[in-house]
């Protein structure tokens, strides 16, 4: 016995949505995967002339926390007056975005690891690697990326 055709093109649109959902559930577990190259310093050159994307200005960022910047995939802490530090945003354990940066730790809130906001070092959870540091420019009270 065989399917008339409005049941085959049901079971063709389900099985085009079960297919998406298994791609899209695929992705997601990908993206939250740990990268082997986690620990490499980023090596970015500056893009242009006049350096990289413009973060913030030195007022926004508080001294002993820092500000993440999703987007650009960085956080920037002041761990002493005047001293800025960058590094990325992507927790070594899993590759979850940190989320906030308290009393000179930075924390990803997925699976409590922390982070030394001065150094990047790992000092808590499940991470063992450092985050790695992003090269900042700090001019005329602007950070840019490097």
């Amino acid at each position: 016995m065989s399917a008339s055709p409005r049941s085959q093109a049901r079971f063709g649109r389900r099985t085009v949505v079960v297919a998406a959902g298994a791609v899209g559930a695929a992705a997601a577990l990908t993206a939250c995967g740990g990268s082997q190259d986690a620990g490499e310093p980023d090596t970015a050159e500056p893009s242009g002339e006049s350096g990289g994307a413009a973060l913030a200005k030195t007022a926004d960022i508080p001294e002993g926390g820092g500000v993440v910047f999703a987007d650009e995939g960085v956080v920037v802490t002041q761990p002493t007056a005047g001293t800025f530090k960058a590094f990325s945003s992507k927790c070594t354990h899993q590759g979850c975005a940190v989320k906030g940066i308290t009393d000179g730790v930075i924390n990803c809130p997925c699976h409590n690891s922390t982070f030394d906001a001065t150094t990047g070092e790992a000092t808590g959870g499940p991470a063992t690697q450092p985050l790695p540091e992003k090269r900042i420019r700090v001019e005329n009270g602007s950070i840019t990326l490097a």
